[in-house]
C-alpha cells in the first residue's frame, strides 16, 4: 500500500508541472542561458580553427590557387570556346611548361647570381661601415665585428629561410592538388557548404561566394600583373645598363611583388646595395630604376586593379601580414592579402544584406498603415 501510495503523489507532482532540479521556470533566465551557450559554443569554435589553423591556412592556399587557375581559365574562354576542363587542363600545362623552362635556361643562371649575392652584399656592408667611420661616427673594431657577426648570422637565417622553403615543398604541394580540385569542379563544393547553412541563408551565401571569387581572382590577376611588370621592367633596365646580377634582382623583385608593403623595401634595398657595388653611378642609377618601377606599379597598376576590385587600406594590409607572418611565415605573408579581402568582401555583403532586410522589414508595416 506504501507503494501504491507514493505513485498518486509522483503522477500529482508531473501534472501539476512543479520544476524539476534542472529546470528553469523564468523565460528571462533561459534566454541568458541559451545567449551562454551560444558564446561557449562559439569559443569553443573558436579554440578548434586555432588548434587546426595551419589545416585551415593549407585549404584557404587551394581557394587562392582555384582561383588563380579559374581567372586563366575564364579569359582563355573568351578565345577558346571549349569546356571548362579542357581549359583549365591548358592553364596547368603552360604553368608547367613555364616552370620548366624556367628551371632548364635560367636556373644555372639563377644558380651562378644566387652564389655571388651574399658576397656582393657582405661587401657592400663592410664599404658602409668604412663610410660611418669617415664621417666621424665612432665604430671600434669589436663593433665591426659584432655587427659583422649579425650581418653573418642574417645570412645565416636567409640560408635556414631557403632551406624552410625547400622543406615546405609538401605543403606547396598539397596547395597545388587542392587547388586543382577546387578549380576543376567548384560548384560541387560551394553547393556543400551551401546544403550546411540554414535554407534562407543559401541564396545570400551564394551571392556573397560570387562576390569572393569575382574580387580574389581580380585581386591576383592585379598582383600577377604588378610581378610581371616589376620583374620584367627591373631585368631590362639593369640589364641595359650592365648591372651585375640583374636577372636575379628582377626575379626577385618579381617575386616580393607578390608581397605589398613588404615585398618592395626588401627587393630595393638588395638592387641598391647591387648597384653601388659597380659604382656611384650605378648606384643612382639602380635607384631611380627602383623609384620609377614602384611608381608605375603603385599609381597606374595598382589603382586601375582597385577600382575593379576590393580596395585594401595599406596600413590593414601591412597589420594583417605582420600577424599572419608571425604565426604561419612566408604562407601566412602570402595569404594575408587575399584573406582581408575576403574578409572585407563579407561583411560588407553582410552589412548590405542585414540593411535589405531592415529596410523591407520596416518598409512593409508603413505600406500597410497607408
Amino acid at each position: 500500500m506504501s507503494v501504491q501510495e507514493k505513485r498518486p503523489d509522483t503522477e500529482t507532482v508531473i501534472e501539476e508541472g512543479l520544476a524539476g532540479p534542472t529546470d528553469i521556470s523564468d523565460p528571462r533566465v533561459r534566454s541568458e542561458v541559451r545567449r551562454a551557450m551560444v558564446w561557449m559554443g562559439v569559443a569553443l569554435l573558436f579554440g578548434l580553427a586555432i588548434f587546426v589553423s595551419g589545416s585551415l591556412l593549407v585549404i584557404f592556399g587551394g581557394i587562392v590557387f582555384a582561383a588563380l587557375i579559374d581567372g586563366g581559365a575564364r579569359l582563355l574562354g573568351r578565345v577558346l570556346p571549349i569546356g571548362r576542363g579542357f581549359r583549365v587542363a591548358i592553364i596547368l600545362v603552360a604553368a608547367l611548361a613555364f616552370l620548366l623552362w624556367m628551371m632548364q635556361f635560367a636556373g644555372s643562371q639563377v644558380a651562378q647570381q644566387a652564389a655571388q649575392l651574399p658576397a656582393t652584399i657582405e661587401g657592400q656592408f663592410y664599404k658602409g661601415l668604412a663610410w660611418l667611420r669617415g664621417h666621424g661616427i665612432n665604430v671600434d673594431g669589436g663593433d665591426v665585428r659584432k655587427l659583422a657577426q649579425q650581418a653573418m648570422g642574417g645570412i645565416g637565417q636567409v640560408t635556414r629561410a631557403v632551406g624552410g622553403l625547400i622543406g615546405g615543398l609538401t605543403t606547396l604541394f598539397l596547395i597545388v592538388v587542392l587547388g586543382i580540385y577546387f578549380a576543376i569542379e567548384p560548384d560541387i563544393y560551394r553547393r556543400g557548404v551551401a546544403w550546411i547553412l540554414p535554407a534562407d541563408r543559401r541564396d545570400e551565401f551564394e551571392r556573397t561566394a560570387q562576390e569572393m571569387g569575382r574580387s580574389l581572382r581580380r585581386l591576383l590577376f592585379g598582383r600577377l600583373l604588378g610581378m610581371g611588370v616589376e620583374g620584367i621592367a627591373t631585368w631590362i633596365m639593369l640589364e641595359l645598363y650592365g648591372v651585375p646580377m640583374a636577372f636575379l634582382l628582377g626575379l626577385i623583385t618579381a617575386l616580393l611583388a607578390a608581397l605589398p608593403n613588404i615585398g618592395a623595401p626588401i627587393s630595393g634595398a638588395l638592387m641598391i646595395m647591387v648597384g653601388f657595388s659597380g659604382g656611384t653611378d650605378m648606384g643612382i642609377f639602380t635607384i631611380i630604376v627602383y623609384a620609377l618601377v614602384q611608381t608605375i606599379d603603385g599609381y597606374v597598376i595598382v589603382p586601375i586593379i582597385a577600382r575593379k576590385t576590393v580596395d585594401l587600406p595599406p596600413a590593414l594590409v601591412l597589420a594583417a601580414q605582420l600577424v599572419m607572418g608571425v604565426l604561419f611565415g612566408i604562407l601566412g605573408l602570402a595569404l594575408a592579402d587575399p584573406m582581408v579581402a575576403m574578409i572585407k568582401v563579407w561583411l560588407e555583403r553582410t552589412a548590405k544584406h542585414n540593411q535589405e532586410e531592415q529596410e523591407n522589414g520596416t518598409g512593409t508595416p508603413q505600406r500597410a498603415t497607408a
